[in-house]
Parts: structure tokens; C-alpha cells; sequence
């Protein structure tokens, strides 16, 4: 079994109080070098990472690592590094991406009481049959603990913040756990008036370009076999959001995905599919509507009437907390400011 280390990080360089802005040097004891190797990453690239994002330098001997920075600073990488130490010892991986998200959960002084040489965020994670998820934003801290909590919920904001994949993981979650029946898993297609009629093929053919981020989320937190099965039960039912009129959907969890190219109507008949025991999240990005009208879409008209419905939860992504490269964030800045003249 994997070990945590046996005290709480740091030996804390000076004895004397200091203030955030003097340098002090901070050392970590790791009880298990085996774990050292995933933590500092293929050529130190975690180390790397985590010195160029908070301005520190990090030295490693045996099992003792020190951070040597502004006293803030060093604290914060002491913390980063125990949590992603931690995630290790918990027997799940880490990368690049899961420093930035370290990193930019340690800023958040709401949050400080998850991060913990015990819990290493434990709260924080989603668990599934492949792998465990673990929040990589404040705001995705504040979504998991939604998406255990609330009965419908509004998931705003860019693409790769992890809207829908965490939604879907939660899902499988629930599934798996029993806590429902079915999961059911919708977007709209092509675009908002769904005219799939010049695609070739049948409708299968026709919608299931649209609806593959669906499938590919699905196939990452269960066995391909499992999927397979699930769907040609039914227990997993992925489908156009033209398929959801006239139904009720009970004892299940329900997602629908690009909810930002949905007319009101839509929005209106997909949120009153909401049956008894039943969870619903709603994923879109509010800047990037296809409507031929997008000053119409369903998405910004259901969170203007529902943001203070109690039992609804909206949460709000930024750019900043985009999980994949760094730079898909600064190119979803860049396409939010003006464009550049020459």
C-alpha cells in the first residue's frame, strides 16, 4: 500500500517570522522515493512547471525536496507538491496539467481547508471504473461538490474547462454507485433548428458526428465492453435533443451538452423532461452561440430566470481555468478581445 508522508510537509528554513516577501528555503521529507519519480515528472517537468508558474527553485536529494522563493511563494509550491504527492500515493497519476491545476487551486484561500497532507483533496475527486477525477479549478471544486449536491445544474463557460466531462463522470459515478437508473446524454445537432436532413446515412449516421464528445467522455471512464452493453440496454441512451420532446425522465441523470445553441423552447422542453429522483446538468458556453440570432439562445434566458431558483446551482468558468494546454486559454482571451488591426 502506498504511503502518505508521515508529518505534514516543511522543515520551514528560518526559525524567525518572516513576511510574504523575504526569501526563505523550505524543505519536504517524502516518505516513498518510489512516488518521486511521477512527481517530478519525465526530466523534471512537473518541477519545471511549478517553478516557472509560481517563481521559485526547486532541488531534490533522496527524498528530500527544497523550495527555496519568496516566503508566499515557497509555501504555496510546499502545498502543490504535497497534493500532487498525495494524488500518487492514492494510486492516480499526474501531469503538466494537473500542476497548472494544483497551482491554481493552492491561489484560492475559500478552498484552503481541502488542501491537506491527509485529504490531498479527497473531497474533490470523482471516481469512476478507469480512473479517478480529481479537480483541476477552484471552480471545479465548487462544480463537483455541486454535482453531488444539487438536483439541477447550470455548467457555463469555455471549452476545456471540464463542464462535460466532469458532468458525465459524475454520471457514470451515480450509475455505477446505483444512484440511478440510466444516464442520458443530449446536445443539439448541427445547430439549434436540428436540419440533419442533407447529412447522408440514417439518423444514427447523421447525429452521431455531433454527439462523439458524448462517446468519447463515456469511453473514457468506463471499459469500452461496459459502454457497448450499457448502451444496447439502454442504460446509457445518447441522443439529439429533438429525441427528448414528449418525454419524462425518472430515476436518472441527464446531460445536455452546447445548451448555448438552444432556442428558449427548447431549453424550456428539455429542463421540463425532470422527473422524481432525477439530476440534470446543463453545459454551454454563452459566447459561442450558432444561432442565426444570438441574442436567443436558450441558455442565457434559462440562468437569467433560474440563477436564484433554489435547488439550481450555476457555475462559472473562465479562460484562466482551461485544463487543457495552456495556451488553448490565451487563444479563448485572444478571441474574446477585440481583434487586432494589421
Amino acid at each position: 500500500m502506498s504511503k502518505k508522508p508521515s508529518r505534514a510537509p516543511g522543515h520551514h528554513g528560518p526559525a524567525s517570522p518572516t513576511g510574504p516577501n523575504d526569501r526563505v528555503r523550505l524543505e519536504i521529507e517524502f516518505e516513498n522515493t518510489h512516488h518521486l519519480g511521477s512527481l517530478f515528472g519525465q526530466y523534471d517537468q512537473n518541477l519545471i512547471a511549478l517553478e516557472g508558474l509560481i517563481g521559485v527553485y526547486i532541488t531534490a536529494r533522496g527524498n528530500r525536496v527544497q523550495v527555496e522563493g519568496e516566503a508566499g511563494a515557497a509555501a504555496r509550491a510546499r502545498d502543490v507538491l504535497t497534493l500532487l504527492y498525495n494524488r500518487i500515493a492514492q494510486g492516480r497519476t499526474v501531469d503538466t496539467g494537473d500542476v497548472h491545476g494544483a497551482v491554481a487551486i493552492t491561489a484560492e484561500a475559500s478552498i484552503d481547508g481541502l488542501v491537506s497532507a491527509d485529504t490531498g483533496l479527497a473531497s474533490a475527486v470523482i471516481r469512476t471504473r478507469k480512473k479517478t477525477i480529481a479537480a483541476r479549478s477552484p471552480t471545479q471544486v465548487r462544480y463537483i461538490e455541486a454535482l453531488a449536491r444539487d438536483s439541477i445544474i447550470f455548467a457555463l463557460g469555455p471549452a476545456g474547462t471540464g463542464k462535460t466531462y466532469l458532468a458525465v463522470a459524475q454520471a457514470v459515478s451515480q450509475l455505477i454507485a446505483g444512484s440511478v437508473d440510466r444516464l442520458v446524454l443530449s446536445r443539439p445537432a448541427v445547430e439549434a433548428g436540428e436540419r440533419l436532413g442533407f447529412l447522408p446515412g440514417d439518423m444514427k449516421d447523421k447525429v452521431d458526428p455531433y454527439l462523439r464528445p458524448l462517446y468519447d467522455a463515456l469511453y473514457d471512464m468506463l471499459p469500452a465492453e461496459q459502454v457497448e452493453r450499457r448502451l444496447a440496454s439502454g442504460e446509457i441512451e445518447i441522443a439529439p435533443l429533438a429525441f427528448m420532446r414528449g418525454r419524462t425522465l425518472a430515476n436518472a441523470f441527464i446531460i445536455l451538452d452546447e445548451a448555448q445553441n438552444t432556442t428558449p423552447l427548447q431549453m424550456k422542453m428539455f429542463l421540463t423532461r425532470f422527473g422524481e429522483r432525477s439530476r440534470m446538468v446543463v453545459c454551454g458556453d454563452p459566447n459561442q452561440v450558432d444561432l442565426p440570432n444570438p441574442g436567443s439562445s436558450g441558455l442565457a434566458d434559462a440562468v437569467k430566470r433560474l440563477d436564484d431558483v433554489e435547488g439550481i446551482s450555476v457555475l462559472r468558468f473562465s479562460s484562466r481555468e482551461v485544463v487543457r494546454h495552456p495556451l488553448v486559454g490565451r487563444i479563448v482571451d485572444a478571441y474574446e478581445g477585440p481583434p487586432q488591426d494589421g
